[in-house]
């Protein structure tokens, strides 16, 4: 009764509910268009790395601007913004879709639309996901970043599934049409939303480049903030970068068809699922910063089994399990990564910080780039482990690192 209470809330939060559908369909597109360009790439190219360079084409953006177009999203209004994000997608993939029905279409062409929609994807921490907790209110900010984060892992789930059922029934040009037709859909919507931001300013370079300066010290000053940070490079660079071997694993070492790849890339966001779907009802206890830290751990550990497991009697079914058990730990990562910056940080520098998260979220695709050089001198599985393995030494450095300061701290 009382999540059916805190649900009926958000629903007439003014802007949660078109904002919530914006975030809902344009990230069920991009794993669609992720996993049916990789197929695609594998077909042509028959390698690997090639999947893993028009993988990390798409997350590319997120590295090299996240900063900036935090300190954006702080002075010009989010909601054009957001919409201008989504015609943008739109424009993109129905340019694949066109290219491909016509018989044209190349790797290349399909990485470049990569890099626009991972620009795209750059401002969804600063603009629309800082819109979800700002129509809330501070009461219910955390339960609708919470929805936000369920409904992420919902459409992570259905995305990658739509993909290879798409891909394998009306081919890369109808999966990618469909993208763009739903993306103009909800671009409408969006463009319905009546926002007011009291922080829209003139934006110019010297502002702007002070702004970006201003979130950096803030953060550099803040302990928390840090090791927030530190473990989204490491979650990004050994652990999301794992999508990059689904195909590869799916096609070269299991053999099965591109709607049970589609099932295997869905398997850790179904965990994140049904693991969001309870934190949304009952926040977990305690520092958020200790299940930041803990929700990476499990996820590392998932992959390094999962490695394990695709060697095993019944590898498809072992993968799968072992996945699933990782997505509770990416949900408990996800939804008290942006419950941090919340909490610690004041609002006029919020979408700031959340940029530089962003930037922090760009480490993955250096990570897939690392997993695809791995392919070749350990296999898909091989470099699978290499992913998990790393993660976990690395976040365990950062610990003790972090333990370290923090004592160095108190004998000063």
């Amino acid at each position: 009764m009382m999540g059916l209470r805190f649900g009926g809330q958000l629903a007439r939060a003014p802007g949660f509910v078109p904002l919530w559908v914006a975030g809902g369909v344009s990230n069920a597109m991009l794993w669609l268009e992720v996993l049916a360009a990789a197929l695609f790439t594998l077909q042509v190219t028959k390698s690997g790395f090639d999947v893993a360079l028009v993988s990390a084409a798409r997350s590319l953006p997120l590295l090299a601007t996240g900063a900036f177009i935090g300190v954006i999203s702080d002075a010009a209004n989010r909601k054009y913004i957001v919409l201008g994000g989504l015609l943008l997608s739109a424009a993109s993939a129905g340019t694949v879709g066109v290219l491909a029905s016509l018989g044209v279409l190349q790797p290349w062409q399909i990485g470049v639309a990569a890099l626009v929609s991972g620009l795209v994807y750059a401002t969804e921490m600063p603009a629309r996901r800082r819109m979800i907790a700002e129509c809330a209110g501070p009461s219910l900010a955390l339960r609708a970043v919470a929805v936000d984060s369920m409904t992420n892992y919902a459409t992570r789930v259905l995305g990658p599934v739509a993909g290879g059922i798409a891909y394998q029934h009306i081919g890369l040009s109808g999966a990618f049409l469909m993208s763009a037709g739903l993306s103009t859909v909800t671009a409408i919507l969006v463009g319905t939303i009546r926002h007011r931001q009291e922080t829209v300013r003139r934006l110019t370079v010297a502002g702007a480049l002070q702004d970006l300066r201003d979130g950096m010290a803030f953060a550099r000053r803040q302990g928390t903030i840090m090791l927030l940070l530190g473990i989204t490079i490491l979650t990004n660079l050994f652990g999301y970068s794992y999508s990059t071997l689904v195909a590869p694993i799916g096609k070269l070492v299991l053999n099965v068809s591109p709607e049970m790849i589609g099932a295997l890339a869905a398997a850790e966001p179904t965990g994140s699922l049904i693991a969001g779907t309870l934190v949304a009802l009952r926040p977990l206890p305690g520092p958020a910063i200790g299940w930041l830290a803990a929700g990476a751990t499990i996820f590392f550990t998932a992959l390094a089994t999962s490695a394990m497991l695709g060697h095993g009697a019944h590898p498809l079914l072992g993968m799968l399990i072992a996945l699933a058990a990782g997505g509770i730990g990416s949900a408990v990562y996800n939804i008290h990564q942006t419950t941090i910056v919340m909490a610690e940080t004041p609002p006029a520098l919020r979408s700031r910080v959340m940029g530089l998260v962003t930037v922090c979220i760009g480490c993955w695709p250096l990570g897939m780039i690392l997993a695809g050089g791995l392919i070749d001198p350990l296999g898909p599985l091989g470099a699978l482990a290499a992913l998990g393995l790393g993660g976990l030494a690395s976040i365990g450095l950062l610990g003790l690192m972090h333990v370290r300061r923090r004592a160095g701290r108190k004998l000063r």
